[in-house]
């Protein structure tokens, strides 16, 4: 029963991250100056386009690309392996490091 609930929540999630790339690049396409004010409005809230380095010319046609359809969903799936319950131990969620390297969360507690 499990798995089929994993299945039926992957597949929802593959079809809605799907449509919102085709809907995003259509948009792309035919309007491409309102999309770009809309990307650069949503990067405002991490600040994104604050920091010079970051042009809008360098991430901004990366959006609702195939790279991007993939890298949602990876993530999106991930998180349906996530399950905390109170009582229970906490989930090894895995980290990446600023020089790249992978450790899980545990790795970081107690000092290890």
């Amino acid at each position: 029963m499990f798995s089929i609930r994993v299945f039926l929540q992957k597949t929802l999630i593959l079809l809605q991250v799907t449509l919102s790339v085709v809907v995003g690049k259509t948009l792309m396409i035919l309007f491409p100056n309102a999309m770009k004010r809309y990307i650069l409005k949503m990067g405002e809230k991490s600040r994104m386009n604050k920091n010079p380095k970051f042009s809008y010319e360098n991430w901004g046609p990366t959006f609702f690309s195939f790279k991007y359809l993939l890298f949602v969903l990876k993530v999106k799936w991930k998180r349906l392996e996530d399950e905390a319950f109170e009582g229970h131990p906490a989930p090894n969620t895995p980290v990446v490091t600023l020089n790249g390297e992978v450790h899980h969360l545990l790795d970081f507690m107690g000092g290890q």
